[in-house]
Parts: C-alpha cells; structure tokens; sequence
C-alpha cells in the first residue's frame, strides 16, 4: 500500500509512518520541516497553507491508496495567543482534501477530543460534537476541519475517516521547545529538579498511549482502502480518565523524583474533563487499547532513558 503522511515529522505522523514501513508499505511524507527523529521517513518539505492558495502546482510523487492528513498547530493554549493559527489549521486541512480529490484517494483526518468542549460527562459518543461548544481557536479549527472533510465525502464521492485523537504522549514526543505538551514538559522538569506549573490538577483526561492510536489509524486505513467503510467519524483513546494530579504522581513513581508542583486554575480554552467511548472503535475496527496510563509513563520515560535524554539509575 502506498500512504501518503501530512504532518509526517510529528509525533502521530512519525510513529505512524515508521509502522507502515515495518509492515511492507511504502510512505511518503510531507511537512514544513525534516524529520529530526528518523531518516527512515521519505520526507518532501512542503507548506500546506501555501499549497492552499495554489493545490495544482503540487502533485504526489505516486498515486497514493491512502492520505492520512496529520499537518496542525496543535497546542490549544497557543492557539488562543495566536487565533491566526487556527484558520492555517483550516487551509492545511482543505490542501491535504485538494490532494486526495486530485487522486480519488480516500483520506484519514487527525481531529481532536477538543471538539466536544469542556465535557462534564463521565463519556462522549461521536454523534455529540458541535460548533457551540468551541471552547477555543483550536477546537473550532477541528470542527471546521471536520465540516471540510464531511463535505467533500457528499460533493466528491471522497471517502474520509475521521479520528479524534485524545491526549496522545510516547515516542518521538519531547520536542518541548517547538510542542510544550504536558506530558514531556513535566517529565522533563521534575527529572532536573525544576518547578511545574499544573493548570487545573483535577483536569480529567484520557490519556492515549501512541502505540494504541498508531494500531487504531492502521486498521482505520485498512478498513477504508478495503471500501468496508465510507464516512465515519471514530474515536480513538484509552478510554479511561486520569487527573493532572494522577500524572504528576505517576510521573514521581518512574522518576523515583519528587515535583516542586504548584497548583493552578486551569487556563482559557482548555477542556477540563474528557472520557472518550470508544465503544464505535471497538466494533467497527476492533480497536483495543493496550496501554494504560500507568504502564505508559514508564515506557515513556525508559524512553527517554534510551535516548540518553535522561540520567541513568
């Protein structure tokens, strides 16, 4: 199979297109800047917020069998400091759609858990999402994005899979000065005996391993390239919640480190509470999480003991 990868040099898009080769298939990649983790990813410099404005002066380098379009700002709080993001997020989603209705390609879509809002529920079905409940430059440009891919399914025929992907941390994850995630930002602080600042620690979230959310786009690309689905938005998670508080905690026991934290309301724009269903991912693609939380930090931070990111015990 030939799967053409937006987004390729970031965490998903890395992982991803890694476990695509692995299993035979070959890959292409497209992102504004190289890949600083691997040279194994053929990787095109491209800008999609200028490819936008001109979709026919850029053609892939074979007929993909599948798009998988990951390219996005994705920080939530940066994008309420810099809204103009949020509308590149929109170009980058309507070039990656230009290319696949270019090549009667299906395509996959990276959403975001953002799009339900700030969620005081325990779970949350796909069929709940809705423009409304924006709580920020960064869910809108999700939802939009969304609405661009539903659309080209109704006016192209174009078949699209979307996954809202909920909190994913792992491999390939700790590039702390260009993505400030939560996850590798605190790892890396309480390891050199740093302050952590934890925005609402009674935020609950689920926490998505990336191995769990590569398994579940691979057989998301299996079932749409095989025609067994056409227009289906799924989540993907572990499906269970945890508190900043449990992270921080969790974090300490891997590190054997104690976190000089300081507790604080949460920021504007951030969801304080998701737990996704992902009931729909059970039974259309057999998607079943293997890693929790609690097992998933500790990879991650022999991870970055591997990598020699960290001291050794």
């Amino acid at each position: 199979m030939r799967v053409l990868i937006t987004g390729s040099s970031g965490q998903i898009g890395t992982n991803l297109a890694l476990a695509l080769l692995a299993r035979g298939d070959e890959v292409h990649g497209l992102d504004r800047r190289a890949n600083t983790w691997t040279d194994e990813v053929p990787t095109e410099i491209v800008d999609l917020v200028e490819l936008s404005r001109a979709p026919a002066s850029w053609s892939p380098p074979w007929q993909p069998d599948c798009i998988v379009h990951l390219a996005a700002y994705a920080k939530v709080h940066e994008l309420v400091l810099e809204p103009h993001k949020a509308l590149e997020n929109i170009q980058m989603a309507a070039a990656a759609l230009e290319i696949a209705r270019a090549a009667g390609a299906p395509i996959v879509f990276g959403s975001s858990r953002e799009v339900y809002g700030d969620i005081h529920r325990h779970v949350t079905e796909e069929g709940m999402a809705d423009f409304v409940v924006a709580e920020s430059p960064y869910s809108a440009s999700k939802l939009a994005g969304e609405a661009l891919f539903y659309s080209y399914a109704r006016c192209y025929q174009l078949p699209v899979l979307v996954f809202r992907f909920s909190n994913v941390y792992g491999r390939y994850d700790n590039d702390a000065e260009r993505m400030e995630r939560v996850i590798p930002l605190f790892l890396k602080r309480i390891a050199g005996g740093e302050p952590i600042r934890v925005f609402g620690p009674n935020k609950m979230l689920d926490f998505t391993y990336v191995d769990d959310c590569v398994r579940g786009v691979m057989s998301g690309i299996n079932a749409l390239t095989a025609g067994k689905i056409q227009t289906e938005t799924i989540n993907v998670a572990y499906g269970q919640g945890s508190t900043l508080f449990d992270l921080v905690n969790l974090l300490e026991l891997a590190l054997d480190r104690t976190a000089d934290a300081t507790y604080e309301e949460a920021r504007v724009g951030e969801v304080t509470r998701y737990v996704a269903d992902i009931s729909k991912a059970k039974a259309i693609l057999g998607y079943q999480p293997q890693v929790p939380l609690t097992s998933g930090i500790r990879r991650y931070v022999e991870w970055w003991r591997d990598q020699g990111l960290l001291p050794a015990n």
